[in-house]
């Protein structure tokens, strides 16, 4: 079961206050709810979801939006409200979409196929996985591969960071600088951090400083080599340099309006502040918004970098969407394979029982007479093979599992029916 808040349908400060007890919830439905046996959570810039292993009929949803609404002190009926519910089929090929960067703000992104791999890991290291969702984000994984190395999307360089660097430039021009020769801070530490200075770095910056609000100086491993700003120098950093990027995703606002002002000498009588570009990509805001109105400042948020990002990508867009569909369905044959396991090993058991008995019966052990008496047990089951792989991919491999014990009296090990 899958349950989605994204872009597509809420305002991105919506996303931010669901978003705001992300680490928490997965761990409290898990306890919460019984019937669910696997949580995994998928916070972005831009998404908020939760995939669900739920064992059976249950009141999974409602736990969750009582989660959610506990963690981000939401209303409940808003959660509710805000939340899109989908299972089975429409979940596998919503997050293979996903993970592929095809249902982005930024069409073809690929910083996403990352985050749902550290989703998965965050869910192992919470213990709120478990087999089925880790094959499905694993599968999720693989199509994200796919689709970057099998169509133009891979080589496109979109990104939310990218589209941002596209303003900043934008803007830097009509001052007469470029990336090449402007000075960057960047505030954040972290992957989404780590994925900017590769960005940067791509467009020639090479004066990028780094400025961790957390104070979590081994998580610069990523960044080594870049000079690092204190909390002390971060007023003074300000007024020396060109562009911000801030991307830490720290709870309340790193940069305020009048940091900015003094540092760009907005107050200073008869001064013409230095144009300054400042990029916040963090969902919970890094910069307050009241810096867009510091003069001499382009403050770029992600709701501007969804309003100028291109919706489509032409023919490589339906290439990423085909790749997708090959994908579920090669997953909904295995997971159905799976399912229909038990029942299909037991027939064959069964009928090959029969077979050995009557082989000893007869006391035969000619080698023409074996191979043809297996072949035609083989024969015999191949039908009813098909039969219970196509049940299971409906849902309905416990029919099978009865029909089998009813006429044939095996007895087929329930295993849960397991929703995604």
């Amino acid at each position: 079961m899958n349950l989605t808040a994204s872009h597509h349908d809420l305002d991105l400060d919506v996303l931010e206050q669901l978003s705001s007890g992300a680490h928490a919830v997965a761990p409290r439905i898990v306890q919460d709810c019984p019937a669910v046996t696997g949580c995994i959570v998928l916070a972005t810039c831009n998404r908020f979801e939760l995939y669900l292993e739920v064992d059976g009929p249950s009141d999974a949803v409602d736990v969750a939006v009582e989660a959610i609404a506990r963690e981000s002190a939401l209303d409940p009926e808003k959660v509710r409200t805000a939340l899109r519910a989908s299972a089975g089929h429409h979940a596998v090929r919503h997050l293979f979409a996903v993970a592929a960067g095809l249902d982005s703000m930024v069409i073809g992104e690929r910083e996403v196929a990352g985050q749902v791999r550290r989703a998965l890991v965050t869910a192992r290291e919470a213990g709120t996985t478990s087999p089925a969702l880790e094959r499905l984000f694993q599968s999720a994984s693989r199509v994200a591969r796919t689709v970057g190395a099998d169509t133009e999307l891979g080589s496109t360089g979109r990104s939310v960071v990218g589209v941002a660097l596209d303003l900043a430039e934008a803007e830097l021009g009509r001052n007469g600088l470029d990336l090449a020769t402007a000075s960057v801070l960047l505030v954040g530490t972290g992957s989404y951090a780590g994925a900017s200075v590769r960005a940067l770095a791509g467009r020639g910056a090479h004066e990028v400083r780094v400025h961790s609000p957390s104070g979590r100086v081994p998580q610069l491993a990523a960044l080594r080599g870049l000079p690092l700003v204190s909390a002390a120098a971060l007023a003074s950093t300000l007024a020396e340099v060109d562009v911000v990027v801030s991307c830490s995703g720290a709870r309340g606002p790193v940069i305020d309006a009048a940091m900015v002002a003094a540092a760009r000498g907005a107050g200073d009588p008869g001064s013409r502040p230095r144009p300054m570009v400042v990029l916040d990509l963090a969902l919970r805001h890094d910069v307050d918004p009241a810096v867009a109105r510091v003069p001499g400042v382009l403050l770029v948020d992600l709701a501007a970098v969804r309003d100028h990002s291109p919706t489509t990508v032409g023919p490589a867009v339906a290439a990423g969407l085909a790749i997708v569909d090959e994908h579920v369905t090669a997953f909904e044959r295995a997971t159905a394979e799976a399912a229909a396991g038990p029942a299909v090993v037991a027939l064959r058991s069964h009928v090959e029982e029969i077979l050995e008995v009557e082989l000893a019966r007869q006391g035969t052990r000619d080698e023409a007479t074996v191979r043809a008496l297996r072949h035609f047990a083989a024969s015999l089951l191949h039908e009813p093979m098909v039969r219970a792989r196509d049940l299971a991919r409906s849902g309905r491999e416990r029919e099978f599992a009865a029909a089998l014990e009813a006429v044939l009296g095996v007895r087929v090990a329930e295993a849960p029916r397991v929703e995604t």
